[in-house]
């Protein structure tokens, strides 16, 4: 971001611990005067099983998937609202919107973050303020990478542009939702996922 000639500000912290999640979000606009842009985009997975899921592996992928959204976003909402403009972008999944075995937490946190999405959107719209969600399916990235040659492909016989998607595909989705050529557009799931759940 500093070579592309930005400002980068490095603020760590639990997204899923109210005060901590308060603290990154009071530290960012303390450092530039204000938020425009929220990109929720924390996120884990504890693949298992249902029968067995363990019930903390279930919470903590609620709690930081899920309620270092809404706490996020709560917190950032009332700059927003105040300026009467901003853009909130929910990193949701397709699998929030099919499903997947093993995935029971995850998809649960996928998908309570569109409805998430769609309930803040309609609070919000009236103060100009756009809520929307973009749900990525398979992406090249290390958890990609880490599936065999023969899972890769039976993947791919389920997406219909015949190959995974890149970050650079998610990258230009969240740009045109934070332009302003997408300032009539809230409510709304994006997914990136090549045709897979079409």
């Amino acid at each position: 971001i500093n070579k592309a000639g930005g400002e980068a500000f490095l603020v760590g912290g639990d997204v899923s611990q109210e005060e901590k999640a308060e603290a990154v979000i009071k530290n960012l606009v303390e450092h530039f005067g204000g938020i425009d842009i929220l990109i929720n985009n924390a996120g884990i997975n504890k693949d298992q099983l249902l029968i067995r899921m363990k019930p903390e592996d279930f919470d903590s992928v609620i709690n930081v998937n899920l309620r270092g959204a809404f706490l996020c976003t709560r917190f950032a909402m009332t700059h927003l609202i105040r300026q009467r403009s901003g853009r909130v972008i929910n990193m949701s999944s397709v699998v929030g919107l099919s499903g997947n075995p093993g995935q029971a937490n995850y998809a649960a946190a996928k998908a309570g973050l569109v409805g998430l999405t769609k309930a803040v959107a309609r609070e919000v719209a009236s103060r100009n303020v756009t809520v929307n969600a973009l749900a990525p399916g398979y992406i090249t990235t290390a958890m990609v990478d880490e599936l065999t040659e023969k899972t890769q492909a039976k993947i791919l016989e389920r997406i219909p542009m015949g190959r995974f998607g890149t970050p650079e595909d998610v990258a230009e989705a969240v740009i045109f939702l934070c332009s302003d050529g997408a300032g009539y557009i809230t409510g709304q799931v994006l997914t990136i996922d090549g045709g897979m759940i079409a």
